[in-house]
Formats: C-alpha cells, structure tokens, sequence
C-alpha cells in the first residue's frame, strides 16, 4: 500500500505570486501584456508570480489599480511580517532582531543596515557583485529600512555600535550620500538609547581582526552571535562561544574612540 503523497509547502511569495497571477487571468492579460502596461520586464512579472521575487508595497499597490482589485495585494503584502520580506538566511536574525532588548555591532567594511540611510543602503546594494536586478535591488533596500522600525518603538532596543574610521572615509555613493550617512549617524550619537563609538585608523592593538560580530540580547535574557561571511551566515547561541564574543566586543569598546571623542571625529567629518 503507497503512502500518501505530503502536500508542497507553498511559501509566502509563492502564495501572494499565486494570487497575482490569478488576477492578472481574471483580468485577460497575458504575462506579457500585462508586463507591457505595468512599465515592467516580463521576467520579472514571472518571477513575482512564481514566487522569487518579493511583491513590494509600492509594486502592490500598482497591481491593484491596474488589475482593479480593490487593494486586496497591497493589504495582503502589508500584513506580512518582517522577516517574510527578508532572504531566507537572514530570518533567523530578523525574528531575534525585532523583539531584540539590546544589540550591539562591530563592523569592518560598511555602516550596519540598522543605522543606514535610504540613499547609502540602495548603494552598497548597487556596488554588489554579482550585480543585483534592480527589482531584487530595491527588494533589499525595502526590506532594510522596515528592519529599522525597531528604533521607533515605544520602547526600542539598546543599540551600540563600534564602527570603523576608513568605512566613514569611503564615499560609497558619492560625497553627498555619505555627508548625509555622516550627518544621521551624528544625531544618532544623542539619542538615549543609542551609542557609537568609533575605532580609529591605526588603532593596535586590535580584538576585531577577525571580523564583524552582531551580538542581541532577548527579552529572555538569552544572548546569541550573529556572523556573516559573503554568502553565508551563522546564529550562534552556544553560551560558551557567546562569552568569548562578549569579551572580544568588551575589549573594542575599550579600545575604541570614546562616545564624545567619536562625535566629535563626526563634526570634524562634516566639517571637512
């Protein structure tokens, strides 16, 4: 006797591409005419309807005017969670990150996707290589500044980040999106709940050598290390691999600028 076939998860853009697709039909527009008055390639009206590309806001409420259904994409996309407009890999993060009591994160190489601004996110998407599709591009971006609504709750996480010097000495999208970068990370630096500090160029000895490091903090009290490398990433919740990236954190902070020398390096920035 055969035993009975499980039915496929459908996962959530496969659903809400489903969805699409279906009124796209009851409409009477192929794909490629509907591609056509949307201003869009067909493959990406293919990919949206199959499921591998995340319907945006923006994007959804288009659909529902030209597909005339009355907002139905648009309320169903904007009752999705967070982590469900994020890639896969990065969920793990994005739960922890959302109800997170504190976080704190050293980075080597950028600004971290918590403090960015619109305009420095969408370029360091756009420096990516292999190249994003500007579709997947602004996916991305999208998905970044929802992440950062954790600062605008009643009552937001502990943030602490150790930043270094050269990342605020590279023009990544030119002059006028960093001033601006700059100009946010400087009011960050008098927020209550805020703290930045900044390691100079030069600085040895040095606890970070080997790389970034995103410690959180839950609700429960449970810390984890989250770790990402080009195309991987890793949520370590080892207690004793997370004391040893607690001391390494303690250590930068104490090798660091202080948080009125770093803001004071930040006026000197814009200044210059």
């Amino acid at each position: 006797m055969q035993s009975a076939k499980r039915p496929k998860k459908v996962g959530t853009w496969e659903a809400v591409g489903g969805l699409v697709a279906h009124f796209r039909r009851k409409a009477g527009y192929t794909q490629e005419r509907f591609a056509e008055i949307a201003n869009l390639h067909v493959d990406t009206i293919r990919s949206i309807e199959q499921g591998r590309l995340a319907l945006q806001d923006y994007r959804a409420v288009e659909f529902d005017e030209l597909l005339g259904t009355g907002g139905a994409l648009f309320a169903l996309v904007d009752k999705l969670p967070v982590r469900e407009r994020m890639p896969a890999f990065a969920q793990g993060l994005v739960d922890i990150e959302q109800v997170a009591v504190s976080i704190l994160s050293y980075q080597t190489q950028m600004i971290p996707g918590l403090l960015q601004t619109e305009d420095y996110c969408r370029a360091s998407f756009e420096s990516r290589f292999p190249r994003f599709e500007d579709e997947t591009a602004e996916q991305w971006v999208s998905s970044r500044m929802e992440r950062q609504k954790i600062w605008q709750r009643k009552q937001p996480p502990f943030g602490h980040f150790i930043l270094e010097e050269s990342t605020l000495r590279t023009a990544l999208g030119g002059p006028e999106v960093m001033r601006d970068q700059i100009r946010k990370l400087r009011a960050d630096c008098d927020l209550v709940h805020m703290g930045i500090q900044i390691m100079p160029m030069g600085q040895v000895p040095h606890a970070g050598l080997a790389g970034p490091m995103l410690l959180l903090e839950t609700p429960a009290h449970e810390h984890v290390v989250y770790l990402e490398v080009q195309r991987a990433s890793f949520l370590i919740d080892d207690p004793d691999e997370v004391s040893v990236y607690q001391l390494k954190y303690g250590m930068l902070r104490s090798q660091a600028l202080s948080p009125h020398e770093s803001a004071c390096l930040l006026d000197r920035l814009l200044g210059e």
